[in-house]
Protein backbone atom coordinates (compact mmCIF):
# COMPACT_ATOMS: atom_id res chain seq x y z
CA UNK A 1 0.00 0.00 0.00
CA UNK A 2 0.97 3.66 -0.41
CA UNK A 3 0.55 6.13 2.45
CA UNK A 4 -0.17 9.73 1.37
CA UNK A 5 -0.72 11.68 4.58
CA UNK A 6 -3.92 10.31 6.16
CA UNK A 7 -4.87 8.59 2.89
CA UNK A 8 -4.01 4.91 2.39
CA UNK A 9 -3.97 3.67 -1.20
CA UNK A 10 -3.97 -0.12 -1.45
CA UNK A 11 -2.40 -1.72 -4.50
CA UNK A 12 -5.30 -4.08 -5.21
CA UNK A 13 -7.93 -1.35 -5.29
CA UNK A 14 -5.68 1.02 -7.22
CA UNK A 15 -4.80 -1.50 -9.94
CA UNK A 16 -8.38 -2.72 -10.37
CA UNK A 17 -9.62 0.87 -10.63
CA UNK A 18 -6.91 1.68 -13.18
CA UNK A 19 -7.89 -1.37 -15.24
CA UNK A 20 -11.54 -0.30 -15.21
CA UNK A 21 -10.74 3.19 -16.49
CA UNK A 22 -8.33 2.05 -19.21
CA UNK A 23 -10.71 -0.73 -20.25
CA UNK A 24 -13.59 1.73 -20.38
CA UNK A 25 -11.82 4.11 -22.76
CA UNK A 26 -10.72 1.22 -25.01
CA UNK A 27 -14.26 -0.21 -25.04
CA UNK A 28 -15.84 3.18 -25.76
CA UNK A 29 -13.65 3.60 -28.84
CA UNK A 30 -14.50 0.07 -30.00
CA UNK A 31 -18.26 0.69 -29.68
CA UNK A 32 -17.93 3.96 -31.64
CA UNK A 33 -15.97 2.19 -34.43
CA UNK A 34 -18.81 -0.32 -34.70
CA UNK A 35 -21.23 2.55 -35.34
CA UNK A 36 -23.02 2.67 -31.98
CA UNK A 37 -23.48 5.46 -29.45
CA UNK A 38 -20.62 5.33 -26.90
CA UNK A 39 -22.60 7.48 -24.44
CA UNK A 40 -25.25 4.76 -24.14
CA UNK A 41 -22.48 2.23 -23.60
CA UNK A 42 -21.20 4.39 -20.75
CA UNK A 43 -24.45 3.86 -18.85
CA UNK A 44 -24.31 0.12 -19.44
CA UNK A 45 -20.70 -0.29 -18.37
CA UNK A 46 -21.21 1.74 -15.19
CA UNK A 47 -23.94 -0.56 -13.91
CA UNK A 48 -22.07 -3.64 -15.18
CA UNK A 49 -19.05 -2.67 -13.06
CA UNK A 50 -21.21 -2.11 -9.96
CA UNK A 51 -23.06 -5.42 -10.37
CA UNK A 52 -19.83 -7.19 -11.33
CA UNK A 53 -18.05 -6.14 -8.13
CA UNK A 54 -21.02 -7.27 -6.01
CA UNK A 55 -21.21 -10.62 -7.81
CA UNK A 56 -17.45 -11.14 -7.65
CA UNK A 57 -17.30 -10.49 -3.92
CA UNK A 58 -20.35 -12.63 -3.17
CA UNK A 59 -19.00 -15.67 -5.01
CA UNK A 60 -15.52 -15.25 -3.49
CA UNK A 61 -16.91 -15.09 0.05
CA UNK A 62 -19.16 -18.13 -0.51
CA UNK A 63 -16.27 -20.22 -1.88
CA UNK A 64 -13.61 -18.95 0.57
CA UNK A 65 -15.56 -18.68 3.81
CA UNK A 66 -12.59 -19.86 5.85
CA UNK A 67 -10.88 -16.51 5.29
CA UNK A 68 -13.81 -14.62 6.82
CA UNK A 69 -15.18 -16.95 9.49
CA UNK A 70 -12.91 -15.49 12.19
CA UNK A 71 -13.72 -11.88 11.22
CA UNK A 72 -16.89 -11.51 9.05
CA UNK A 73 -16.48 -7.73 8.88
CA UNK A 74 -13.65 -8.35 6.39
CA UNK A 75 -16.31 -9.34 3.85
CA UNK A 76 -16.71 -5.63 3.10
CA UNK A 77 -12.96 -4.93 2.71
CA UNK A 78 -12.93 -5.43 -1.06
CA UNK A 79 -9.97 -3.06 -1.47
CA UNK A 80 -7.83 -5.73 0.20
CA UNK A 81 -8.59 -8.26 -2.55
CA UNK A 82 -10.88 -11.23 -2.98
CA UNK A 83 -13.03 -11.02 -6.12
CA UNK A 84 -14.14 -14.12 -8.05
CA UNK A 85 -13.89 -13.76 -11.83
CA UNK A 86 -16.93 -15.91 -12.61
CA UNK A 87 -19.01 -13.96 -10.09
CA UNK A 88 -17.94 -10.71 -11.76
CA UNK A 89 -19.00 -11.98 -15.17
CA UNK A 90 -22.37 -13.24 -13.95
CA UNK A 91 -23.08 -10.05 -12.04
CA UNK A 92 -21.95 -7.74 -14.84
CA UNK A 93 -23.89 -9.58 -17.53
CA UNK A 94 -27.28 -8.74 -16.01
CA UNK A 95 -27.26 -4.94 -16.50
CA UNK A 96 -25.12 -5.20 -19.64
CA UNK A 97 -27.60 -7.47 -21.42
CA UNK A 98 -30.63 -5.51 -20.20
CA UNK A 99 -29.25 -2.10 -21.25
CA UNK A 100 -27.98 -3.40 -24.60
CA UNK A 101 -31.53 -4.52 -25.41
CA UNK A 102 -32.89 -1.21 -24.14
CA UNK A 103 -30.47 0.70 -26.41
CA UNK A 104 -31.15 -1.53 -29.41
CA UNK A 105 -27.52 -2.67 -29.59
CA UNK A 106 -26.50 -6.29 -30.31
CA UNK A 107 -25.37 -7.64 -26.94
CA UNK A 108 -22.19 -9.11 -28.40
CA UNK A 109 -20.99 -5.65 -29.46
CA UNK A 110 -20.97 -4.63 -25.80
CA UNK A 111 -19.50 -7.94 -24.64
CA UNK A 112 -16.68 -7.90 -27.20
CA UNK A 113 -15.91 -4.30 -26.23
CA UNK A 114 -15.25 -5.20 -22.59
CA UNK A 115 -12.59 -7.87 -23.21
CA UNK A 116 -9.35 -5.82 -23.00
CA UNK A 117 -10.65 -4.23 -19.80
CA UNK A 118 -11.40 -7.65 -18.32
CA UNK A 119 -7.90 -8.86 -19.23
CA UNK A 120 -6.40 -5.74 -17.63
CA UNK A 121 -8.52 -6.42 -14.56
CA UNK A 122 -7.10 -9.95 -14.34
CA UNK A 123 -3.54 -8.59 -14.55
CA UNK A 124 -4.14 -5.81 -12.04
CA UNK A 125 -6.06 -8.06 -9.69
CA UNK A 126 -3.38 -10.74 -9.62
CA UNK A 127 -0.57 -8.23 -9.08
CA UNK A 128 -2.67 -6.70 -6.32
CA UNK A 129 -3.14 -10.20 -4.87
CA UNK A 130 0.64 -10.59 -4.84
CA UNK A 131 1.06 -7.29 -3.00
CA UNK A 132 -1.60 -8.36 -0.45
CA UNK A 133 0.02 -11.76 0.01
CA UNK A 134 -3.03 -13.57 1.35
CA UNK A 135 -5.11 -13.86 -1.83
CA UNK A 136 -4.85 -16.57 -4.51
CA UNK A 137 -2.05 -18.21 -2.53
CA UNK A 138 -0.27 -21.16 -4.12
CA UNK A 139 0.15 -24.65 -2.74
CA UNK A 140 3.32 -25.75 -0.97
CA UNK A 141 5.77 -27.26 -3.45
CA UNK A 142 9.22 -28.80 -3.65
CA UNK A 143 9.75 -27.52 -7.18
CA UNK A 144 12.67 -25.07 -7.71
CA UNK A 145 10.25 -22.28 -8.63
CA UNK A 146 8.70 -22.33 -5.15
CA UNK A 147 8.89 -19.08 -3.19
CA UNK A 148 9.22 -18.67 0.58
CA UNK A 149 7.61 -15.52 1.91
CA UNK A 150 9.89 -13.50 4.23
CA UNK A 151 8.83 -12.91 7.82
CA UNK A 152 8.35 -9.18 7.20
CA UNK A 153 5.66 -9.88 4.57
CA UNK A 154 2.79 -9.55 7.04
CA UNK A 155 0.13 -9.86 4.35
CA UNK A 156 0.97 -13.57 4.08
CA UNK A 157 -0.21 -15.42 7.22
CA UNK A 158 1.58 -18.64 6.33
CA UNK A 159 0.13 -22.12 5.82
CA UNK A 160 -0.83 -24.23 8.82
CA UNK A 161 0.99 -27.57 8.50
CA UNK A 162 -1.77 -29.49 10.29
CA UNK A 163 -4.61 -28.28 8.05
CA UNK A 164 -2.84 -27.30 4.84
CA UNK A 165 -4.81 -24.05 4.85
CA UNK A 166 -3.87 -20.42 5.49
CA UNK A 167 -2.97 -19.87 9.13
CA UNK A 168 -5.73 -17.47 10.10
CA UNK A 169 -5.97 -17.50 13.88
CA UNK A 170 -5.01 -20.63 15.85
CA UNK A 171 -2.84 -23.28 14.16
CA UNK A 172 -2.22 -26.64 15.82
CA UNK A 173 1.20 -27.15 14.29
CA UNK A 174 3.99 -25.36 12.43
CA UNK A 175 3.18 -22.33 10.29
CA UNK A 176 5.02 -22.65 6.97
CA UNK A 177 5.89 -19.63 4.84
CA UNK A 178 6.84 -21.67 1.81
CA UNK A 179 8.05 -22.62 -0.63
CA UNK A 180 4.76 -22.07 -2.47
CA UNK A 181 3.70 -21.57 -6.06
CA UNK A 182 3.46 -17.86 -6.86
CA UNK A 183 0.09 -18.38 -8.50
CA UNK A 184 -0.55 -14.64 -8.48
CA UNK A 185 2.11 -14.31 -11.18
CA UNK A 186 0.69 -17.30 -13.07
CA UNK A 187 -2.66 -15.52 -13.16
CA UNK A 188 -1.13 -12.20 -14.23
CA UNK A 189 0.64 -13.98 -17.12
CA UNK A 190 -2.69 -15.47 -18.22
CA UNK A 191 -4.22 -11.99 -18.17
CA UNK A 192 -1.40 -10.66 -20.34
CA UNK A 193 -1.90 -13.43 -22.90
CA UNK A 194 -5.64 -12.70 -22.98
CA UNK A 195 -5.01 -8.97 -23.41
CA UNK A 196 -2.90 -9.58 -26.53
CA UNK A 197 -5.42 -12.09 -27.87
CA UNK A 198 -8.32 -9.69 -27.27
CA UNK A 199 -6.84 -7.12 -29.62
CA UNK A 200 -6.15 -9.89 -32.15
CA UNK A 201 -9.78 -11.10 -31.97
CA UNK A 202 -10.97 -7.52 -32.35
CA UNK A 203 -9.10 -7.23 -35.65
CA UNK A 204 -10.41 -10.49 -37.09
CA UNK A 205 -13.25 -10.14 -39.58
CA UNK A 206 -15.83 -12.20 -37.70
CA UNK A 207 -19.34 -11.60 -36.46
CA UNK A 208 -19.92 -10.06 -33.01
CA UNK A 209 -19.48 -12.67 -30.32
CA UNK A 210 -16.42 -14.31 -31.88
CA UNK A 211 -14.06 -12.41 -29.59
CA UNK A 212 -16.23 -12.96 -26.50
CA UNK A 213 -16.53 -16.73 -26.85
CA UNK A 214 -12.85 -17.09 -27.69
CA UNK A 215 -12.10 -15.20 -24.49
CA UNK A 216 -14.37 -17.53 -22.48
CA UNK A 217 -12.72 -20.57 -24.07
CA UNK A 218 -9.11 -19.54 -23.55
CA UNK A 219 -9.59 -18.06 -20.09
CA UNK A 220 -11.25 -21.27 -18.94
CA UNK A 221 -8.53 -23.45 -20.45
CA UNK A 222 -5.55 -21.37 -19.29
CA UNK A 223 -6.79 -20.84 -15.77
CA UNK A 224 -7.81 -24.49 -15.34
CA UNK A 225 -4.45 -25.80 -16.53
CA UNK A 226 -1.87 -23.14 -15.66
CA UNK A 227 -3.14 -21.47 -12.49
CA UNK A 228 -5.88 -23.34 -10.67
CA UNK A 229 -4.03 -26.67 -10.15
CA UNK A 230 -1.36 -24.85 -8.15
CA UNK A 231 -3.65 -22.65 -6.01
CA UNK A 232 -4.49 -23.41 -2.41
CA UNK A 233 -8.18 -23.83 -3.16
CA UNK A 234 -10.47 -26.55 -1.77
CA UNK A 235 -10.74 -29.58 -4.04
CA UNK A 236 -14.44 -30.09 -4.63
CA UNK A 237 -13.68 -33.35 -6.44
CA UNK A 238 -10.26 -34.63 -5.27
CA UNK A 239 -9.32 -36.73 -8.27
CA UNK A 240 -5.58 -36.08 -8.07
CA UNK A 241 -3.34 -34.49 -5.43
CA UNK A 242 0.47 -34.31 -5.44
CA UNK A 243 1.64 -32.63 -2.26
CA UNK A 244 5.31 -32.77 -3.25
CA UNK A 245 4.77 -30.79 -6.46
CA UNK A 246 1.84 -28.77 -5.15
CA UNK A 247 -0.80 -29.84 -7.69
CA UNK A 248 -4.49 -30.61 -7.20
CA UNK A 249 -7.57 -31.45 -9.30
CA UNK A 250 -10.48 -30.50 -9.29
CA UNK A 251 -11.35 -27.19 -7.69
CA UNK A 252 -14.73 -25.48 -8.10
CA UNK A 253 -13.29 -23.25 -10.81
CA UNK A 254 -11.99 -26.22 -12.79
CA UNK A 255 -15.34 -27.97 -12.59
CA UNK A 256 -17.22 -24.85 -13.68
CA UNK A 257 -14.78 -24.40 -16.57
CA UNK A 258 -15.73 -27.73 -18.16
CA UNK A 259 -19.27 -26.71 -19.25
CA UNK A 260 -17.98 -23.23 -20.12
CA UNK A 261 -15.40 -24.71 -22.50
CA UNK A 262 -18.03 -26.93 -24.13
CA UNK A 263 -20.44 -23.99 -24.46
CA UNK A 264 -17.73 -21.72 -25.92
CA UNK A 265 -16.74 -24.32 -28.51
CA UNK A 266 -20.37 -24.75 -29.52
CA UNK A 267 -20.96 -20.99 -29.83
CA UNK A 268 -17.78 -20.52 -31.90
CA UNK A 269 -18.87 -23.36 -34.22
CA UNK A 270 -22.30 -21.76 -34.51
CA UNK A 271 -20.85 -18.34 -35.38
CA UNK A 272 -18.60 -19.85 -38.05
CA UNK A 273 -21.52 -21.79 -39.53
CA UNK A 274 -23.62 -18.62 -39.70
CA UNK A 275 -20.74 -16.76 -41.40
CA UNK A 276 -20.30 -19.47 -44.02
CA UNK A 277 -24.05 -19.63 -44.66
CA UNK A 278 -24.48 -15.87 -45.00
Amino acid sequence: MIQIGPLTVRWYGFLITLAIFIGYFLARRYVARKGYDPDKFEEAIFWAVVAGVIGARLVYVLTSWGEFAHDPVRIFYIWQGGLAFHGAILGGLIPLVWLAKKHGVPIYVYLDATLPGIALGIIGGRIGNLMNGSDTVGRLTNLPLGYTWPAWARGFPGICSSTGQLAWGFCNGEVLRGPVHLTQLYGAAIGLVLLVLSFYWWKQNHKPGWAFWNFVLWYSLLRSLLEEPFRLNPLWWPVYVNRELGIGFFTATQLVSIPLIILALYMLWRIRREEVGS
